[in-house]
């Protein structure tokens, strides 16, 4: 209230009010009363300006609405799923491990033992593309959207409920799906893929359940683990990337925020790397067809990559890295140390997924499939879409993080110095997954204990202070 000494909530009529709030919310660019008081016109201005009057508290998040994704989910209708010839594996058991509470379960994991030592891992896909084709209005939108809206208060479908209810594996005695099969020899290497519309039962587990089961030792996790620990030797022998820093799980119920630190768990390593294999072996199905993907690849590191896995390391080498690009023509993508990808087994919350899908399923029951120019253009449309998604989501965690840390300024937090810049230090909290600016002599790798010191939720930021004891 001091940069506005005279200005107080109810000197301010109901469309002044209402006008700083489409400012805030990026819904207007102009606002008389941001002139009068020689205030910056600008959304973050009028986001500060509403917190200063108490007309606005921490509750009110804008940045999804200002950057124009879309805050409820699509009721679309959902059609029936067309009677199709499926390969029954209902024999198989079938884990779909996420975490706990997930509401779109989209894929799940097997694994055959074959003659001669062989094994035969199958990643099995909520089969969306049997209800969502190509330019049907379910689409469409789901192209518009580009990917599912996640937010610590709730989720943003890309595609309707209804649809995730009848697709969901796992959600029902019986679930359809498209099915990745990869074939390896005894020594682990792969030696040939497939895909195939498919029947499933399906179990949901948690990662604390199936690490429970995994560390009890379960034939079947413990020989996903030992495969997917040989897969990631020969992508990281072949220059893959690998980088882990601190991840949370952030969710706000009934105004209570609450930040978990992710679990380093052996069944995340083998479902990351299962699906990492999913994608190699779809982008290689599709090219030995000569069917056009919108496969991802990625450039090699721009400059060397620091040594060591220390978690400065890897924030530095997080850095080296170049963007990954969606294009129809197959190209490697350096950072996973694959020579082909393609993104396959998230087809309900991400519309490249989805495609990819559609060209498998026309592929396997031979139908017309698009054309390198259809994949270039729903690459771009869906992508300035859920690139605004990907913001929507990193701001707005960001904002209840910093709430949490207003709420509890006496709170105490560990601080690695992870980059330096001159006097200024960037620190990162692993508790929180944050990191801020902070200046400190403290050499890299250095761990601080601090406190906050105040926070700007408008342009969120917050200041520090070291802390001893």
């Amino acid at each position: 209230m001091s940069a506005f000494p005279d200005l107080h909530p109810e000197t301010l009529s109901a469309a002044q009010r209402t006008e700083l709030e489409l400012l805030a919310r990026g819904r207007q660019d102009r606002s008389r009363t941001m002139r009068e008081l020689n205030q910056p016109e600008t959304p973050l201005a009028a986001h500060a300006l509403l917190l200063r009057l108490g007309l606005w508290d921490e509750s009110r998040v804008p940045f999804p609405d200002r950057l124009g994704v879309e805050l409820q989910t699509p009721t679309l209708d959902v059609p029936e799923l067309p009677l199709e010839p499926r390969l029954d594996l209902t024999h198989l058991p079938a884990l779909a491990i996420d975490d706990e509470g997930n509401r779109d379960p989209d894929d799940a994991l097997s694994l055959e033992v074959l003659e001669g030592g062989m094994r035969r891992l199958w990643v099995h896909v909520a089969d969306v593309a049997a209800l969502v084709t190509p330019d049907s209005p379910l689409d469409l939108e789901a192209r518009r959207r580009g990917s599912t809206l996640y937010l610590p208060t709730h989720i943003v479908g890309m595609l309707p409920d209804a649809l995730v209810e009848r697709l969901g594996l796992g959600l029902r005695p019986q679930s359809p799906a498209l099915s990745i099969s990869i074939d390896f020899d005894a020594s682990g290497q792969a030696e040939s893929v497939d895909v195939h519309l498919t029947t499933l039962k399906v179990e949901r587990v948690s990662y604390a359940q199936a690490q429970a089961r995994l560390d009890a030792g379960d034939p079947l996790l413990t020989q996903l683990f030992e495969l997917a620990k040989s897969s990631r030797s020969l992508r990281e022998a072949e220059g893959a990337v690998t980088i882990s820093l601190p991840e949370v799980l952030l969710k706000v119920v009934d105004g209570d925020i609450r930040i978990t630190p992710l679990q380093p768990y052996d069944t995340r390593f083998i479902v990351q790397e299962c699906m990492t294999l999913a994608g190699w072996a779809a982008a290689i199905f599709a090219d030995d067809l000569e069917l056009a993907l919108p496969f991802a690849t990625q450039d090699p590191p721009h400059r060397d990559s620091p040594p060591g896995n220390s978690v400065p390391a890897q924030w530095a080498r997080r850095k080296t890295l170049s963007r990954t690009r969606f294009q129809p023509r197959l190209g490697p993508h350096s950072g996973m140390g694959l020579d082909a990808y393609a993104q396959a087994t998230s087809p309900m919350r991400r519309y490249l997924d989805l495609v990819v899908h559609q060209q498998l399923r026309a592929a396997i029951l031979e139908q017309d499939t698009l054309t390198g120019k259809d994949i270039a253009a729903r690459v771009a449309e869906s992508q300035m879409s859920s690139a605004s998604v990907r913001t929507a989501e990193r701001e707005t965690r960001r904002h209840w993080t910093l709430a949490l840390m207003n709420r509890t300024p006496q709170r105490a937090y560990e601080a690695l110095v992870v980059e330096r810049r001159g006097p200024q230090a960037t620190l990162l909290i692993p508790e929180l997954a944050l990191d801020t600016t902070f200046t400190t002599p403290a050499p890299l790798g250095s761990v601080l204990r601090v406190q906050t010191a105040g926070v700007d939720l408008a342009a969120q930021t917050v200041r520090v202070r070291e802390v001893t004891g």
